[in-house]
């Protein structure tokens, strides 16, 4: 990903929006949440006013006028430049177009599963999919509820692909817990051995590590080949 004189993304959501029209900080908040947008892009509205005074320090964007409404403070109505226009072009192409490398927090959390019990993390992984689930039956809902009032599909296509990204995290997870509580998972054997030594035992992973066929076996003869700063 192409590094960015504003990173934010709230300054690709800010871009987005004066692309349609000019507007003051308020009311591109109040779009986005109507819109929810803030549902698919990272929105720190805290950060809103920083990141227009940042765009604008950059170029992006400028002011075009200062309006009063009744009572209320002036607000600064800004609009996007033709540097703007071509940044938020530029971006959109590049987050359409390239894939990036997503850290999401389940792949950390997987990454060091052993270091839960095997029916703790079961636990844990059907308490996810509570959760995803429940959200998966939301968005459902919701898209069949734009369906039915011929919302056109384009302006929601990104709640679309949020729930794909549920179905196959929900698929993945239902079958994984399975494979743990039955012991089908490859190294389910080790790692449930592993647990009941440390447990009974005392005996740590890094002891058992070290011998792996006294502790396990044969079969696991294996580990002996594999560097010892990677057990």
């Amino acid at each position: 990903m192409a590094r960015r004189k504003v990173g934010n993304p709230l300054a690709f959501a800010v871009l987005g929006s004066l692309s349609e029209r000019p507007m003051h900080p308020y009311e591109i908040s109040t779009t986005l949440r109507a819109r929810g947008k803030d549902q698919s892009i990272k929105v720190n509205y805290g950060s809103l006013y920083s990141v227009v005074s940042s765009l604008e320090k950059h170029g992006f964007v400028e002011a075009q006028e200062t309006v009063r409404e009744g009572n209320r403070p002036e607000r600064t109505v800004y609009r996007i430049t033709d540097a703007g226009q071509a940044e938020f072009e530029d971006w959109l192409t590049e987050l359409v177009g390239t894939p990036s490398r997503e850290f999401h927090p389940l792949e950390a959390g997987l990454a060091y599963l052993p270091g839960l019990s095997p029916d703790r993390a079961v636990e844990l992984l059907e308490q996810r999919l509570t959760a995803v689930d429940a959200e998966i039956a939301t968005a459902v809902q919701a898209h069949e509820q734009m369906d039915a009032a011929e919302f056109p599909r384009i302006f929601w296509v990104e709640s679309e692909f949020r729930l794909a990204l549920l179905r196959a995290e929900s698929a993945y997870v239902h079958q994984l817990a399975e494979e743990i509580r039955t012991d089908t998972l490859g190294g389910a054997k080790y790692w449930r051995m592993a647990w009941k030594l440390y447990l009974e035992d005392g005996i740590t992973p890094g002891e058992q590590l070290k011998d792996p066929v006294k502790y396990f076996g044969e079969e696991f003869a294996w580990m002996q080949a594999v560097p010892p700063e990677a057990r």
